[in-house]
């Protein structure tokens, strides 16, 4: 039977994006709502500014993202060009590269010889991509599932504290948004690190501290030039 393994370095793509998505999108709507809140604004006024604030940082994060991911597509496929220019260029100098990078990683000079040459006989571009460039398929860049995940991870983050805005009352509606972002972001960082391997409480700490300085910011900012109901 095969051996199957299951790393969590094959999902760093998408979670990356995804718990950027949603800890942003979380903690920005509710910044946002706090913050027009504390400016003394209508219910009504509090309500269309988060939707909105969803709606533009939603297409923020997926433009961003893309052309961000994109860039870094398009410096691998120029590297790549450029890699496969040089074996073409001098076939026998990056036979002896990659033995030289097995050689550099413990491999007796003897085989690292050998196993460049089967590698490269086998599939050289890939070879140099892998162990030269440091490209492969699990870390290469995927611009549209980046954006996508972005813009899903937002909306989803941000509709936590737009519900609790639309059914809190007006008096405290800025204490139950900012604990109810709290707790979301409580389980958003708990969630990232079961997935990614990393220390709960570590992640939990970070996700909640950097949210609660944001919204108390944004709440001071709504204060100082609020308006009269």
């Amino acid at each position: 039977m095969a051996h199957r393994e299951s790393h969590r370095v094959d999902r760093v793509g998408w979670l990356r994006a995804a718990v950027l998505g949603a800890n942003d999108g979380l903690v920005s709507t509710a910044s946002l709502v706090v913050g027009v809140a504390a400016a003394a604004a209508s219910h009504g006024g509090i309500l269309v500014a988060g939707i909105a604030g969803l709606a533009a940082g939603a297409m923020s994060m997926a433009a961003g993202e893309y052309v961000s991911v994109s860039s870094q597509s398009d410096t691998e496929k120029a590297d790549l060009a450029r890699e496969a220019t040089e074996l073409a260029g001098d076939h026998d100098a990056e036979l002896r590269e990659l033995a030289g990078i097995y050689v550099g990683r413990g491999v007796a000079p003897e085989l690292a010889a050998e196993v460049a040459q089967q590698m490269m006989t086998h599939d050289a571009l890939g070879a140099h991509a892998r162990d030269e460039l440091g490209i492969s398929e699990i870390t290469t860049a995927r611009p549209i599932q980046a954006a996508l995940t972005s813009a899903v991870t937002f909306s989803a983050g941000a509709a936590l504290p737009l519900i609790v805005a639309a059914v809190a009352p007006m008096p405290d509606l800025s204490l139950w948004v900012a604990g109810s972002a709290l707790i979301g972001l409580a389980v958003l960082g708990a969630l990232g690190a079961r997935v990614g391997g990393a220390p709960v409480g570590r992640s939990v700490v970070r996700v909640v501290f950097w949210g609660a300085l944001a919204m108390a910011i944004t709440a001071g900012v709504g204060r100082m030039f609020g308006v009269a109901a």
